[in-house]
């Protein structure tokens, strides 16, 4: 299986693929190389993106400040650039899902 997810300069690169307008924040697996991600705010005025950095920011215990959308603003597959961030803590954090 491909990875979702890859170590850059002083942090993680995480691809996923986003699913707006959902009943709530989840991650749901791994499909394809990339993370599947439901998020409720809809794909609209950037609501998406925003609650998509929340919550990973909520999941992984670090200010939203360090959670940046490097690619696809506009697009359903993102990239998420996660500073101070290692592997293994986003292995701890999704583990019982993206095994």
């Amino acid at each position: 299986m491909e990875n979702f997810y890859y170590t850059s300069d002083n942090g993680v690169i995480l691809k996923i693929k986003a699913v707006p307008n959902s009943s709530k924040n989840e991650i749901c697996g791994v499909l394809d190389g990339v993370l599947k991600v439901k998020i409720k705010a809809p794909a609209v005025e950037n609501k998406a993106n925003e609650e998509l950095v929340k919550f990973f920011a909520k999941l992984l215990k670090v200010p939203k400040s360090s959670v940046l959308l490097k690619s696809g603003a506009t697009s359903k597959i993102k990239s998420l650039f996660i500073s101070d961030c290692t592997i293994d803590k986003i292995k701890d954090v999704c583990g019982n899902i993206i095994e």
